[in-house]
């Protein structure tokens, strides 16, 4: 039992490390946009580049939330240190969608906020993520 435990909590980890960079990236690469000017092919580039993250992005959030609900239900994890590592969870996926409706928006002719604005946007996982990972590892209540 200790065996699949370590197993799917392995996978869990592998699965949000991957879908964290795409939440740090995908930020970086609307930085990118906003200050591009009028270059087309590198605009095109950019926008390729971050539809693929973010399309990369919902297949490894789908996949960490997979072996996240094999852990509660198949091992009993609670607490709750939980329900508020959730909570952040829930802002980070939040976080990434509004980047991603960013992201869309411009390619349908809407501007971005300023590169100032996204380069402050882009410190907010960080936070969240301290958080998560003090919670994870302290389960404090």
């Amino acid at each position: 039992m200790e065996h699949a435990y370590l197993l799917v909590k392995t996978a869990h980890i592998v699965f949000v490390i991957a879908w964290m960079s795409t939440v740090f990236y995908l930020p970086r690469i609307l930085v990118n946009l906003a200050e591009v000017g009028p270059e087309p092919a590198v605009t095109a580039r950019l926008q390729l580049m971050g539809r693929r993250l973010y399309r990369f992005g919902h297949i490894m959030f789908g996949l960490a939330l997979i072996f996240g609900l094999a852990l509660w239900w198949g091992f009993g994890i609670a607490g709750g240190w939980l329900h508020a590592k959730l909570a952040l969870v829930a802002m980070l996926l939040a976080y990434f969608v509004v980047s991603g409706r960013w992201l869309k928006g411009m390619e349908a002719g809407r501007r971005l906020p300023s590169a100032a604005t996204l380069r402050l946007f882009n410190e907010l996982p960080v936070v969240l993520l301290v958080a998560i990972v003090y919670l994870v590892l302290a389960k404090p209540f």
